[in-house]
């Protein structure tokens, strides 16, 4: 009888596990919803329209686009982490999904246990700025006016705990340096802020100044990466530039809910390698300042609980909260 009963456990196993494998080779049959915790228009809006717009071409089926923006992103985080884990909703999101967590006091979700990260799919540098009546015309022009004038450069954010303000925060930390940081509700009134002269520097996504910096209404001084950009190969790094062993970029990635079959993410991961390695994809992404950033789900796993913990430190230095 136990022989019977053990027999039936290991055939009853064998078959789960063998639908599981057809599911996910089958995978997808149906419509996949695409959620983007953001207004469109930005970056995490590109880059998740150009990726479900590709998963539909090659997978022949819908990959639709879902914005449910609000409260930084967690609106729609918390929409992914109730959804059913069975790879028919997905999330494209940014560093900003591990900042929440040590900004808000309170979040409906458990940002390293409810999620599983799919991929990275794109790299964001920062690019420190200053309005062109400022009197520092390099990195160490600009370190050497804000030692003399302590507390007096005001720079911009595009609010409170954002990867803009961190990234500053930590220019001012490992140079040294006594700034006044000023907030906006978005990057947009932080640029203008800069632009108007009501602030003087803001460290910011290339994306989000590239037009301004182009048209000479602001200054670029430094790139946030540990290398050179190809948009702008004669801008130095700020490790390379008065702040050594500066790095500090941002990326935007693709996530389903925790407990998805391992082989439907792993499916995932390929399809959307195979979309980063598109030639066309490639460019476009290149035209709004991005870099493909493929990572296997163990590798992302890995910088998740890094930038987790990185964020973690910046916030309590800056003294980022959110009510």
């Amino acid at each position: 009888m136990l022989k019977v009963l053990v027999r039936t456990l290991v055939a009853s196993a064998l078959v789960a596990s063998t639908a599981f494998a057809v599911h996910a080779q089958d995978y997808p049959v149906k419509t996949v919803r695409v959620l983007i915790p953001w207004p469109p228009g930005g970056s995490n809006d590109i880059v998740g329209r150009l990726v479900a717009q590709k998963l539909s071409e090659n997978l022949k089926q819908q990959f639709v686009v879902d914005n449910r923006g609000g409260a930084s992103g967690t609106i729609g985080s918390d929409v992914l982490a109730r959804s059913e884990p069975d790879g028919y909703t997905i999330m494209i999101h940014s560093a900003t999904h591990v900042a929440n967590a040590h900004l808000y006091k309170k979040l409906p979700y458990d940002t390293l246990k409810d999620f599983a990260g799919i991929t990275t799919l794109a790299r964001q540098v920062g690019m420190l700025i200053v309005h062109p009546s400022l009197p520092a015309k390099s990195m160490k022009e600009f370190i050497a006016l804000a030692k003399a004038r302590p507390n007096q450069i005001v720079y911009a954010s595009s609010g409170n705990g954002s990867y803009v303000h961190l990234a500053m925060a930590m220019v001012g930390s490992m140079a040294n340096l006594k700034m006044t940081h000023v907030p906006y509700k978005g990057g947009g009134p932080a640029v203008i802020s800069i632009i108007s002269g009501e602030t003087q520097a803001m460290l910011a996504t290339i994306g989000s100044v590239l037009t301004q910096v182009k048209g000479g209404k602001l200054r670029p001084l430094a790139v946030s990466s540990d290398d050179r950009v190809k948009q702008f190969p004669d801008l130095p790094t700020l490790a390379e530039s008065g702040v050594p062993g500066y790095e500090f970029t941002a990326w935007i990635g693709a996530f389903a809910p925790a407990r998805t079959q391992p082989a439907i993410v792993n499916k995932l991961n390929a399809e959307l390698r195979k979309v980063l390695a598109d030639a066309g994809v490639a460019q476009k992404l290149s035209a709004q300042t991005l870099d493909p950033m493929p990572m296997s789900p163990e590798q992302f796993a890995k910088r998740l609980k890094s930038d987790y913990d990185k964020y973690a430190r910046l916030m309590k230095e800056a003294g980022a909260t959110m009510d």
